[in-house]
C-alpha cells in the first residue's frame, strides 16, 4: 500500500510540473545526532527524492538554540521552493517543541501538528492530517467496508497518534474509547473492540487473550528491546505470535512506518498544490486591484 501510494504521488509531481505547476519541496530539520532520529530522517529524505521532490535537509547541532531553530523555520515559512516543513522530534530537551510546531506554516504543516491542523482535524473540515494516523486509517480502509457502529480501542493519548486517529474514527462513526497505559481493567475493554490501534509505546502490551477472534489490529508502536547494537530488535506494542486469531494486524517492523513515510509525501503534494492555488488567487487579485 505504501508502494503505491508512493507511485501515486510520483505520478501527482509529474503531472503538476506538466501543468506548468511547480515541484514540491520538502524541508526536514534535525536538530542533534539521535540515533533514531537519524536513520527515520535518512529514509524520508530518499524517498522524497524518489518521487521527484525538490529535498532539503537541515541538521544542526545539539546546541541550537531555540530562537535559532525559530529563525530558521521563519526562513523555511518564507522560501517559495519549500512547501512542506518538517522538524524531526524529539528535540533536545532546552527547546519546547511546541512552540516549534507553532511557527510552522500551517499550509506548510505536512506533518499536521499546528494547531490550525488541529484544529481542523477535530470539527471535521479540511486540513493536514498528522501522517502516523492518517496510514492507520488507510490500513483500515483496506479490510474495513463500513465503520458505522463498530467499536475501536485507541490505546494512548498522545497528540502525535492517539488523540487524531481517535478523531478520525469517529468521523467514520465509530464509537471509540481512548485508553492509556494507566487505565484500569484495560484488557477487559479491549477484549470488546472491532478496532485496536495499539499506541502506547509499551512493548508486547496487548497479548493473545486481549483481542477477540476477528478484530482488526494496527500495531503504532516502535520499541527497542534487547542490548544495543546488532542485538537489539524493534517490536510493537502487541505481542504478534499471538494475534494469529485476529482478521488483519501490522507487523513492526514494516507495517504503519511505510505509510506514515508515504503519507508524509502525500500531505507534501497536497500542500503545494493548496500553495499554487493560493498564489495563484493572489496573482489574479492584484491584477485585478491594479486594472
Amino acid at each position: 500500500m505504501a508502494a503505491a501510494m508512493l507511485a501515486e504521488v510520483a505520478s501527482g509531481v509529474s503531472e503538476l510540473v506538466a501543468a506548468g505547476g511547480i515541484l514540491p519541496g520538502l524541508a526536514v530539520v534535525l536538530v542533534g545526532e539521535d540515533p533514531a532520529s537519524l536513520i527515520y530522517v535518512g529514509r524520508k529524505l530518499a524517498q522524497t527524492r524518489k518521487v521527484g521532490f525538490h529535498s532539503f535537509e537541515h541538521r544542526l547541532p545539539a546546541e541550537t538554540s531555540e530562537a535559532d531553530l525559530l529563525a530558521r523555520i521563519a526562513q523555511l515559512n518564507a522560501d517559495p521552493l519549500v512547501h512542506g516543513i518538517l522538524v524531526q522530534l524529539p528535540l533536545p530537551p532546552h527547546i519546547r517543541a511546541n512552540r516549534i510546531l507553532d511557527a510552522i506554516e500551517p499550509l506548510k504543516d505536512v506533518d499536521g501538528f499546528h494547531p490550525v491542523n488541529v484544529g481542523r482535524l477535530s470539527i471535521g473540515t479540511e486540513g493536514l492530517v498528522p501522517c502516523t494516523p492518517l496510514g492507520c486509517m488507510l490500513l483500515l480502509d483496506s479490510v474495513i467496508e463500513d465503520f458505522r457502529g463498530l467499536k475501536a480501542v485507541v490505546i494512548g493519548k498522545s497528540n502525535i497518534v492517539g488523540k487524531p486517529v481517535a478523531m478520525l474514527l469517529l468521523e467514520r462513526e465509530c464509537t471509540v474509547t481512548v485508553a492509556h497505559i494507566a487505565t484500569r481493567g484495560l484488557a477487559e475493554i479491549v477484549r470488546s473492540a472491532d478496532i485496536v490501534v495499539a499506541a502506547a509505546g509499551s512493548p508486547g502490551l496487548v497479548r493473545g487473550d486481549w483481542v477477540k477472534p476477528g478484530a482488526v489490529v494496527i500495531d503504532v508502536g516502535i520499541n527497542r528491546i534487547g542490548p544495543p547494537g546488532l542485538d537489539s530488535r524493534l517490536v510493537g506494542d502487541t505481542a504478534f505470535a499471538e494475534l494469529s486469531h485476529a482478521a488483519a494486524i501490522t507487523p513492526v517492523p514494516g507495517g504503519v512506518g511505510p505509510m506514515t513515510v508515504a503519507c508524509l509525501l502525500r500531505n507534501t503534494l497536497i500542500a503545494a498544490k493548496k500553495q499554487r492555488k493560493w498564489a495563484l488567487r493572489g496573482a489574479r487579485d492584484r491584477s485585478a486591484s491594479s486594472a
